[in-house]
């Protein structure tokens, strides 16, 4: 079990405090948390520290990428 808060590091907010992520929840055939959520779909999740970025953040970040992959820091 992880120690840590899963969180954006752009804009400092849980996923269950972000529209986008409350959103594909409720309109989701699985019963899952918004982090849960995160955890599965999102790409800039970093599973080693709990770090993101939602979309308006990575957008504000300049859409960073990587020829592997991009992951929150």
């Amino acid at each position: 079990m992880s120690n840590f808060t899963v969180i954006c590091t752009g804009c400092n907010r849980r996923p269950d405090q972000i529209e986008e992520y409350l959103e594909a929840v409720e309109e989701g055939e699985h019963n899952e948390t918004p982090e849960e959520y995160v955890k599965a779909e999102e790409g800039t999740y970093n599973p080693e520290n709990g770090h993101f970025l939602c979309t308006d953040c990575y957008i504000k970040a300049g859409m960073p990428s990587s020829p592997y992959g991009w992951i929150a820091p």
